[in-house]
């Protein structure tokens, strides 16, 4: 079924690009130099397409760096939260070897009678 969507959403993609690349393969000169128009220190002559995908694709790339750096505190939070825990498992399976089982405890983990459990105070 995702595979469906997926191409019922890539096919269109990927005929728009098609006509767009094929609309547009004229040459066309991408200048670096601001200050000598008519001859530019730098310059790259290429079809306008390519020059569109590689915009294109540096903004995705740019954009997917930017996610990346600004994901950085839920990032760290969750590896703190990761390790406090693993501290507190640790902690919790050393206590258990130290715990005496009670006394009055029958089958299962249940209390033989109510009055050998211990009420807590209710919260304030």
């Amino acid at each position: 079924m995702i595979r469906f969507f997926k191409g019922l959403v890539l096919l269109p993609v990927a005929v728009v690009v098609v006509a767009l690349a094929v609309a547009n393969r004229d040459a066309v000169r991408l200048s670096f130099d601001p200050f000598s128009p008519d001859m530019p220190v730098f310059s790259v002559t290429l079809p306008l397409y390519a020059i569109l995908f590689i915009a294109v694709g540096l903004g995705v790339l740019l954009g997917g760096c930017g996610a990346w750096l600004g994901q950085s505190g839920t990032r760290r939070t969750s590896a703190e939260r990761r390790r406090e825990i693993r501290r507190l498992e640790g902690e919790t399976a050393r206590l258990k070897t130290y715990a005496p089982p009670p006394a009055n405890e029958g089958p299962n983990g249940i209390y033989r009678n109510a009055s050998d459990r211990v009420a807590l105070p209710a919260p304030r």
